[in-house]
This record gives structure tokens, sequence and C-alpha cells, in this order.
């Protein structure tokens, strides 16, 4: 009898360590989801983390020296060869080198993770809260249906998952010339001048607006809609508005699609008018003709004539040859081009993971904008930014390895890292400009800039030593580990966008139209790009600055050309 009872007692003493280690395991999970659902904002480092030495790059590979900032020298190899552009600065103590690359670049981005609802309970209504009366500049015209194959508002779209209002989505609408303004999701606003779906019952659109509760933004598949504030014609003042110049017609003028608009005393802010209300984005004068219409592959806007030709041909003179009665002036009306607004997952799950890298304010999020207007899919990131996932970035909240997008952002770099990837679009940018958009961004946020005061702090000369060499790092690491490497240049991109583009999207292996390409160069600057450009009043770096970034430079291109790509463009280059 005592030796099952000991059995007995045994089997329950193992069987308590087991359900006390799945107790354990069910907390800790349980904890896991509740920091990831909850509003914490992780600092970007403590300020006691002591500084580190920057690691040596590639096992193996000689070395090569380039002139440090603050008399201190760092070293970077270039495909095997030393480089020495200059004599080495002595070597001081005191100069401090922060963190490696990667670790700094997981402690930069740790603070953007914080919780956002997930797709669920953004779908969920608040029944719960009662409504209220909230104020509106415009009127409200009523609840309509709407789904993506036939949209109630055909203009302009944004998208903001904390932020938005109705009031917000009527100024954007506003702005760009437009009558109505629509509200879905509590988060997507529509913007059009015409209502092209059926009214339905004002009980369903009953989602509150994100950044303003009690406010109808519409539901599933609904659309608040709103006329903006009327105003008279004439007296409209339309922001983005501008001039592209001069252009011959095409041979073909029937393929282009242009719409004829007879006005009376036709001006070029008529016909501008004329244009927006027929939700165009372009709108064409000649003589007294006014045109509206998308850029076409046979009416591209990428070959512009003499003006001299467009003053002739809008004279009034009856007697003027008929080759000078064929040149439009062009203008760029705010109206979104709606032909490559719509954006998905891919209907499969890709079999190949294609990264497309670049160091911090190279341009990463622009390229990103492009590829999803140019493809129509969303792309992903290895981290998650809840600003731009805010802004319409949706790829930004899935599994980076979950294969659902079209390419995933990175800036990491190292062999383990990289070979992750089976593919990369590697984007460069000039060394310069980067260090100066990553640190306005760590200064004032993704459209802010840094004040004059932060260029003067010792914030600036540690970022920099720090920074630019991390640059070169990154470059150098995916040309010798990356298997499949696109190289583009940013400011390759801004001045030939369409070529630059069709190469990334041959590369992800998509196919796409013309027409989707000059769309994408329409809508290029999209609604997440710092206004203007804001430069410090003074030169931010100082020569032992500058002797660092050269020499990185130098190293850059030649390690580009020696794994058989293009050198850096001649504009980065020291002189």
């Amino acid at each position: 009898m005592a030796k099952p009872l000991y059995r007995l007692q045994r089997f329950l003493r193992r069987t308590q360590l087991f359900l006390l280690f799945l107790g354990v395991a069910y907390i800790m999970a349980g904890s896991v989801l509740l920091l990831q659902r909850a509003n914490l904002v992780v600092t970007q480092r403590g300020a006691t983390s002591p500084p580190l030495s920057s690691p040596p790059w590639a096992v193996g590979m000689p070395p090569v020296r380039v002139r440090g900032y603050g008399g201190r020298s760092s070293r970077i190899m270039a495909r095997g060869q030393w480089y020495q552009p200059g004599s080495p600065l002595d070597d001081r103590t005191g100069t401090r080198w922060l963190m490696s690359r990667n670790l700094e670049i997981r402690h930069l981005r740790r603070r953007w993770f914080h919780s956002l609802m997930t797709e669920k309970d953004m779908s969920q209504v608040e029944r719960s809260t009662p409504r209220r009366n909230v104020p509106h500049k415009g009127s409200y015209r009523g609840c309509f249906l709407d789904n993506s194959k036939e949209r109630a508002l055909r203009g302009s779209v944004s998208t903001d998952f904390r932020k938005m209002t109705s009031t917000m989505c009527q100024d954007t609408c506003s702005a760009s010339g437009y009558q109505f303004a629509g509200l879905e999701y509590g988060s997507e606003c529509y913007c059009g001048n015409h209502i092209t779906s059926l009214r339905v019952r004002d009980e369903e659109c009953n989602l509150d607006c994100k950044g303003e509760k009690g406010s109808p933004c519409g539901g599933v598949g609904r659309l608040s809609v709103f006329t903006v504030e009327d105003v008279l014609p004439g007296q409209r003042r339309y922001r983005n508005v501008r001039y592209r110049g001069c252009f011959r017609e095409p041979e073909n003028s029937s393929s282009t699609s242009l719409v004829h608009v007879l006005q009376p005393n036709l001006t070029s802010q008529s016909c501008i008018e004329a244009c927006i209300n027929k939700e165009f984005p372009l709108a064409m004068l000649r003589s007294s003709d006014c045109f509206c219409g998308y850029a076409t592959p046979e009416f591209t806007l990428h070959e512009p004539a003499e003006e001299e030709h467009c003053s002739q041909s809008n004279t009034t003179e009856p007697s003027l040859p008929s080759t000078l009665q064929r040149f439009y002036q062009v203008y760029q009306t705010p109206v979104q081009d709606s032909r490559c607004t719509e954006r998905k997952f891919l209907p499969e799950k890709s079999s190949s993971l294609v990264a497309l890298s670049s160091f911090p304010g190279a341009g990463n999020t622009w390229v990103r904008h492009l590829i999803e207007l140019a493809t129509g899919y969303y792309t992903g990131s290895y981290y998650f930014d809840g600003t731009l996932y805010n802004r319409g970035f949706k790829g930004e909240k899935d599994y980076w390895k979950s294969g659902r997008t079209i390419c995933v952002k990175t800036h990491e770099s190292g062999k383990r890292e990289i070979e992750m990837y089976d593919s990369v679009i590697l984007l460069i940018r000039s060394p310069y400009r980067s260090l100066m958009a990553e640190f306005n961004r760590k200064c004032a946020g993704h459209l802010g800039y840094a004040s004059d005061h932060h260029w003067k702090t010792k914030e600036w000369p540690e970022f920099v030593g720090s920074y630019a060499s991390w640059w070169a790092s990154h470059v150098l690491d995916w040309l010798r580990f990356g298997r499949r490497v696109l190289v583009v240049h940013f400011e390759e991109l801004q001045t030939a966008l369409v070529p630059q583009l069709r190469s990334i999207t041959s590369f992800l292996n998509t196919t796409v139209t013309e027409d989707k390409l000059l769309c994408a160069e329409s809508n290029q600057d999209g609604h997440f790009k710092r206004s203007g450009v804001r430069q410090p009043t003074f030169d931010p770096f100082t020569p032992d600055m500058r002797g660092l970034i050269d020499g990185l430079i130098h190293a850059v291109d030649q390690a580009l050309r020696d794994s058989n790509h293009t050198g850096l463009p001649l504009e980065y280059l020291p002189r």
C-alpha cells in the first residue's frame, strides 16, 4: 500500500511543477501583450549608458584609415584596398564615440514602439460613448455607401489613425480645391467634387473620429460627407498649384485623353478652377482654349519647350502659323492623380524577402511612398513606427517576415542582419544631407526642423562623430554581404524619377504600367514631407567634420566601383 501512495505523491509533485511552469509562461505571455498594447514610450537610451567604441568592420579585410573628426581617426575598409585621403590627425584623449551602428539603430527606433489599436478594435463601435453635437466648418450632407471599387468621392485620399477630425479633413480637401470631404473608418479622409454613390441612414455612419469623440467619421463601407466652406469662384486660393512649363502638343492629341473645357473670358485662374472642379491634376491653356487631363506616355511632361513658344501661341492674333498654335501652358493643380491611390497587401505570400535599406535620413519613407504608389502594394518595416502607421503606412504594423509586403524597410547592417534578406534596394544619399535630415528628425520629429540652438549644442558634433562612419559602414556591409543588390541614389531619383522608379519596380519583379509611373510622379510629394527647405543660419559642418565625411565619401565611391556599380554622383565628391 505504501508503494502506490509514494508513486502518487511523486506524480502529484511533478504535476504541480508542470502546472506552475505553465502558469508562469501564461503570465509572461500576457505581460508581453499588455506591454505591446499599452501606450508606452520607451526612451531612446538611458542617460547613463556608457559610450562604446566603434566595432571592427569586416573581419579579414584590410581597413582604410580616413581622417577622423575631432582628432580621432576612424577605420573603414574599401574592398580590400587602403585609402589615405590625408594624414590622420593626432589622437587626443576625451573624444567620445557613441554606440555601434547596430545597437545605435535599435536604440534610435525603440521610442517608436508604442501600441495602437488592432484592426478588429478599429472596426468596433464605441456604443457606450454618448454622441454630442460637435460644430463643423462645413455642412453635413449625410452618410453614403463607399467601397474600394466604387468610391463615393474619387479625389485625393489621406489617413491619420490617431488625430483625424472632420475639420482636419475639410481643411485638407478645401486647400486642394474640392467641394466635398468624406470620412470613413474614423481615420480615412476622401475628397471630391461629385458624390457618386447612394445615401443611406445616418445611423450607419457609427464610428467616431480618432481625434474627435462624438463626431461622425463614417463606418465600415460608409462615408460621412461634408460640404466644405463655400467660397465664390475667383476668390479661391489653392496650395501647391505650380506651373510645369511650356509643352508641345503630342502628335496624336486624341491619345492623351484631354478634356476640352469651354470658358468665356478665359484666364489661367478660371482654367485651373474648371479643371479642379472636374477633378483633373493638369490644367492646360492654348490660346483661347482650356484643356484638362493627366500625364500619359504620349504626353509625359518630360521635355519642356522654350517659353517663348507659349507666349506667342497664347496671343489673340489669328494669323499665327499653325506650328505656333500647338503649345500648352501646363499647370499642376492640387487635385491628386487618382490612378494610383489604391493600396493593398500582397494577395499571396511572397517567397523572397526584399530589403529597402538605407542610412537614417536618406529618404527611405519617401521611396516607400513612391513604391506603394507605383505597385499598389504596401511596404513593410523591420521596426514599428507609430507615426508612419498613423499616416497611412499600414505595412508598419505587419510582421516584417510575413511576406505580405512588397519590400521591407531597414536601417540595419552587419552580416547576420543582411543575410536574412534575399535581395536589397540599397538607397544612398549624400552624407551631408542625410546627417542633417536625421538630426532634424531626432530634434523635431519626422516633419520638423532643428533650431539653431540644437545645431550649436555639443550633441551635434557627437552625432556627426558617430553617425558619419555609420553612413559608410552601412553601404560597405550591404555591398559585401548582400546577395542581390540594386543601388539607388536619392539625388538621381529626384531628377529622373520615372526611369529610376521603373528600375526599382523591375527589380521587385512587378509589372507596372507607364500610367502608374507617371501617376506616382504626379503624386510624389504625398502627405508626409517636411514643408519647404529650412537650413540653419550658419554652416554646421566644421573643417574637421568635412575632413571625416569627405574621406568616407571617397572610400564608398571606390567600393561601389569595385563592386561593378556606378560610383557616387559627382555632387557628393569633395572639390
